[in-house]
Formats: structure tokens, C-alpha cells, sequence
């Protein structure tokens, strides 16, 4: 200092206008240099004083460390914190504050950021070493204070409590993928882990198994949602017991669904014992008060490489499999078997291309002719059927897509068309052939049958056609008068009641019953079956004897009796000898165009 106020003094002397000399202007100088040094060094020990009361009184946890990170100052908000006093954390590194070496190492991941870059401050949760050794969560923040030499910087750390924010977002984020009941991982988790399962990087097997918990809806029903919610949670339970391997993912999907992840290295067989063992584990009673109450689940299992296709292609694996368990009969397993899918791929495409095939006219009507046995094969009737003119797969039979049409909701509007055609073809003939022409029949489809719209169906293409209500004959089978699900009786009672024919299919004496006991207005019985089926090659008197039974009774209830599935002119002479009236089979014709009927209708034209 003194050097410098010398070399100043000497130049301020040396300058026109002052008359000091420079040993007198070196003294004053000297004083003014000593008054701001002295303000200057007033100021900093004020600085010093404000910083050091802050940092003492902060409720933030702080540590100041020295240029390679060692801690030199912590104030008392960190050691209670810590648990520790503040004197036995001098001297550490600040990483090794950390709970484990993952925090450690993040710590230290901080401190080389501050070095080597010119970023202001580094933000992390760590979890930090507690003197009780276990870790707790803080927020923390690494900066730079400027050090007394041009440069140089010295590392300063801050800590907050992160541990009440981390158990709220431990818990929200828990929420978010577990079942809220069962505590079980959730459909959005599971999907996660599925696709994360799949993964290119992914390796060996994975299994993945559908349950499902057979008419829980009695136990809601019968015993309340609240017992079906604490036999819910059984039944995690030990779905959990079963599936405890740590590479197995049990979720709850859905009300009374669940699904149950496995891999590594598996095989079918071991799956199926893991799923046998969970489903007799269900069957065993959950006791809830007085109440033991067991359940039956249905499974549906896939295993395959993970190498197979993607999560789409495996759920809905699961979800056939499941679904045939159930078809089944329930309370069983079922293993994919990919070449039966592959067929059912094929019937369900079949299924879907139907709305389109009778919009563009791939339907045709096909008949098949009832002919009277005791009055020279004369032609009493044609049983309207649909046949499908595929153009892959060539002609197909009703029995081939009716069931297929159930399920795809098309059964109503092929049902539709084949009674307007049918209509439009008897009132062809009656105009033609007068009385010569046959009545037609229609095989109601089920679904049809118990359409409550039957009715308006039936009478609205009658009027269409401008056809008396006795010129169609209406077919149907116990099945479908039995059918809970629509009002077949009073839709057949009103029918017939307008003068439609009622026609009843019959394989036993329990079908013909039906009619007394529902005050059924039939005129028909066609027999079919084992009742007919038992004479084609010969007059058995077992057989014989049934026959002769079916048709007494149903002389007594009046009705006119007909046979299907007549083989050959012996087999015909055998039921007309045992009173059938009339009869269809490829003893006639298996099946006839529009052509062919009109020519049975000339041949036989004039004998009636």
C-alpha cells in the first residue's frame, strides 16, 4: 500500500497546480487510502456478520465446502436433519452424504456439472444418510460461491425435506397403477409392463393367463357388494400366493377379472400347474361371517416366445382361450392352440362378410321339396332355406353361416330376406299353378324366431304379396319356443291366429308335449332324428314301437305328421306304413332351384 501511495504522490507533485510536496501529498493520500480501507473493511465484516446470522438461523439445510467439495461449515438445520452434529459432518465430502451409492453418486454427478460447465446450480431428490442409518428424502441444490481468488469457486449445498412431497407422490403414484380394492397392479400398469415385456431387448418365454371368476354376480346379488368386494380381495390374496415369483405380474383388469404376466424361461406344462393350483386355491371357501364362500374361475392361458408377436397379438390369444374355457363349461382352463384359431379366424371373417354378400346378391333361396307318401310323390309343400354363393369358397349352406350370423347380428336381416323371397315365390306359383301350387315353409332361425317383431314381419310381406295367411307354413323346434330371451308362444299364437300353419320339428314324445302345455295351435309335426333315422335299413321293433308312439300321440292332438331326412322309396314305404303323411329327403330331391320346383309342380299338375 505504501508503495502505491508513494508512486501516486510523486506523480499528483509532479502535476502544474499543486503545490505539496510529494512526501506531504503521500501523507495525505495515506489518510485517504486508510479512511476507505477502513469503511471498506466495515463493510465487510457487516456482510460477514448478516451472511454468517442467515446462514446460523436458516431452516435450510446448508454445507460450504471447500474447491475439491470437502465440507468446512454446516450450519444446525442440516446436522438436525442428518441427525448428526454439525461438527462430525465437517471434513466429508459432500457425496458421501448419500444413502447409497446411487445417491452418492448423483451428489457427486452435481459437484463435476458446477466444475465443468457454466451452469448456475444443480436440482436433484436424493435420499440422504440419516444417523438412525436410514435414508431420508431431500430436495437438494448444488451451487458455486466465488472464491478470494480470481477463478476460483467453492461448492455450497442446500437441502430441503423432501419426505412428506415423496410419500404424497410415492402414494399418488401407487394409486395411479394398483387397484384401489385389491391393491393389485391395474389394467394401465399391466399394460405397461406387458409392452415392456415384449420389448426387441427382451429374451426367453412369456406367459400370460385371463381369469375369470365364474357368476360372481350371484355373490353381488345374493350377499351384497360389499361381501363381493371382501371376496375380491380373497381372491387377490391367493392369486398372489400362487404367482409369488418375482418375474410374475398379477392385475386386476377389470370387476371380476384378472390376468396373471409371467417370463423367463417357461413351458406350458409348468403354467397349466401354476393355473390348476390357483383355480382349486379359489375353489376353497373364503369365510365371511357366517358365510364360507367359494369360488369357480374360468382360464385362459398362452405361452410362446417373446419373440411372437406383439401385446395385441397375445391379449387377444388370452381372450379366446378364455372364452372357450367358459364355452366349455366353465371352471376349467384352456391353452391357445394357434391352428384352431386359424379356423376360427377363417368362420369369423365368413361372419363379417355377410352383410356385404346379401347386399350384393350372393344369396340365393333353395328348396327342398315335401312330397305327399300316399298320393304318387305329389309335391305338398317346399322348405324355403338360404344358400350362400361364396365367390371363394363356393356354395354354402345355411348350417354353415346361421350361427355365425348370431353372432354378427345379421341372422334378423337374413331372416327378413328369406321370408320376403319366399312369399315372393308362393305367390309366383299361386298365380301361375292356382291351386296346384305348394305351400312354403319357413325354418324360422332362432333368432328370428323370438324377434318381437315377428309378427309385423310375417304379416307385413303377406300383404306385400297379397298372400292368404294359410298359404305359409311356419317351422320351429323346442329350442326356440323354450328360448327365455323373446315371446315365442304369443308371437306363434297370434300368427296362427291370422291363419298362418304351424309346424313343429319333433325328435322325442317331450317335444310333442309342448303343444298341450302351452295351448300351441300346431297343425304339423315333422318327425326327425333317432325316431326316423331307426328305420332307414330296417323295421326294428324297438324302433318301431317308439315310432308308433310318437305317432299316436300325435294323432291325438290332431296333428298332420311328416318326416325329414327320408333316405330312399323303402324307407318312405316303412313311415307311410306307420301313418306318416308326407316326407322330404334325398328320397326326393336333397334340394331344388325355382326351376326344378316348377317342374314338380307340372308334373304332378292335375292329379290333385
Amino acid at each position: 500500500m505504501a508503495e502505491v501511495v508513494r508512486r501516486w504522490a510523486v506523480r499528483l507533485a509532479d502535476t502544474d497546480g499543486v503545490g505539496l510536496s510529494a512526501d506531504a501529498l503521500a501523507d495525505v493520500l495515506q489518510g485517504v487510502a486508510r479512511d476507505v480501507l477502513a469503511k471498506v473493511d466495515a463493510g465487510r465484516e457487516a456482510a460477514i456478520r448478516r451472511f454468517s446470522a442467515l446462514y446460523s438461523a436458516a431452516p435450510m439445510g446448508i454445507a460450504l465446502a471447500d474447491p475439491s467439495g470437502e465440507i468446512v461449515e454446516v450450519n444446525a438445520a442440516l446436522g438436525t436433519f442428518l441427525g448428526q452434529k454439525p461438527e462430525d459432518l465437517r471434513g466429508r465430502h459432500i457425496a458421501d452424504l448419500g444413502f447409497s451409492r446411487r445417491d452418492g453418486e448423483r451428489l457427486r454427478a452435481g459437484l463435476e456439472e458446477l466444475e465443468e460447465t457454466d451452469v448456475e446450480h444443480y436440482r436433484e431428490r436424493v435420499r440422504l444418510a440419516h444417523a438412525d442409518d436410514a435414508g431420508t428424502w431431500a430436495d437438494i441444490t448444488l451451487a458455486s460461491l466465488p472464491g478470494d481468488r480470481s477463478g476460483s469457486a467453492y461448492p455450497v449445498l442446500m437441502v430441503l425435506d423432501a419426505n412428506e412431497v415423496h410419500s404424497l407422490q410415492e402414494t399418488l403414484r401407487h394409486q395411479s397403477v394398483h387397484d384401489a380394492l385389491t391393491g393389485l397392479s391395474n389394467g394401465s400398469r399391466f399394460n405397461t409392463m406387458l409392452e415392456a415385456a415384449l420389448s426387441p431387448s427382451a429374451r426367453d418365454q412369456i406367459a400370460l393367463v385371463y381369469l375369470d371368476i365364474d357368476g360372481f354376480k350371484v355373490i353381488n346379488d345374493g350377499l351384497g357388494a360389499g361381501v363381493g368386494d371382501q371376496v375380491l380381495r380373497g381372491i387377490a390374496r391367493k392369486l398372489k400366493d400362487v404367482f409369488a415369483s418375482p418375474d410374475t405380474i398379477v392385475a386386476r383388469l377389470s370387476g371380476d377379472g384378472f390376468a396373471i404376466l409371467l417370463r423367463g424361461k417357461l413351458n406350458p406344462s409348468d403354467v397349466i400347474t401354476l393355473v390348476e393350483r390357483a383355480l382349486e386355491e379359489l375353489g376353497e371357501p373364503i369365510y365371511l361371517g357366517d358365510h364360507g364362500i367359494g369360488v369357480s374361475a374360468s382360464a385362459g392361458i398362452v405361452v410362446r416366445d417373446v419373440t411372437e408377436g406383439g401385446p395385441e397379438d397375445l391379449q387377444r390369444a388370452a381372450e379366446i382361450a378364455l372364452h372357450r374355457a367358459k364355452e366349455a363349461g366353465k371352471a376349467q382352463w384352456m391353452l391357445f392352440d394357434p391352428e384352431l384359431d386359424a379356423r376360427d379366424r377363417a368362420r369369423y371373417r365368413l361372419g363379417a362378410e355377410i352383410a356385404g354378400a346379401l347386399e350384393n346378391g350372393e344369396f340365393s333361396l333353395i328348396y327342398q321339396p315335401t312330397v305327399r307318401l300316399a298320393d304318387h310323390g305329389r309335391l305338398a309343400a317346399v322348405n324355403a332355406a338360404l344358400r350362400w354363393h361364396h365367390p371363394e369358397l363356393g356354395e354354402l349352406d345355411s348350417a354353415e353361416f346361421y350361427p355365425l350370423a348370431d353372432t354378427t347380428g345379421m341372422t334378423i336381416p337374413l331372416g327378413k330376406w328369406l321370408l320376403a323371397r319366399s312369399l315372393a315365390a308362393a305367390a309366383r306359383w299361386r298365380e301361375r299353378y292356382g291351386e296346384a301350387a305348394p305351400e312354403v315353409c319357413v325354418r324360422l332361425p332362432r333368432r328370428l324366431a323370438i324377434e318381437p317383431d315377428l309378427v309385423r314381419l310375417v304379416k307385413d310381406q303377406l300383404d306385400t304379396y297379397r298372400l292368404p295367411a294359410h298359404a305359409l307354413r311356419l317351422c320351429t323346434d323346442s329350442a326356440s319356443l323354450l328360448d327365455p330371451r323373446g315371446e315365442v308362444l304369443e308371437s306363434l299364437s297370434v300368427l296362427s291366429d291370422l291363419g298362418a300353419k304351424l309346424v313343429l320339428t319333433v325328435s322325442g314324445s317331450a317335444d310333442l308335449e309342448l303343444i298341450p302345455a302351452h295351448g300351441l295351435k300346431v297343425q304339423h309335426a315333422v318327425l326327425t332324428g333317432p325316431a326316423v333315422d331307426a328305420v332307414a335299413d330296417s323295421e326294428d321293433e324297438a324302433a318301431a314301437r317308439h315310432l308308433d308312439q310318437l305317432i299316436t300321440r300325435a294323432r291325438e292332438l290332431q296333428l298332420r305328421i311328416g318326416a325329414e331326412g327320408v333316405v330312399d322309396a323303402r324307407h318312405a314305404e316303412r313311415l307311410r306304413a306307420h301313418g306318416v303323411l308326407a316326407a322330404r329327403g334325398p328320397f326326393v330331391a336333397t334340394s331344388a332351384t325355382d326351376d326344378e320346383v316348377d317342374e314338380l309342380i307340372e308334373r304332378h299338375r292335375g292329379q290333385r
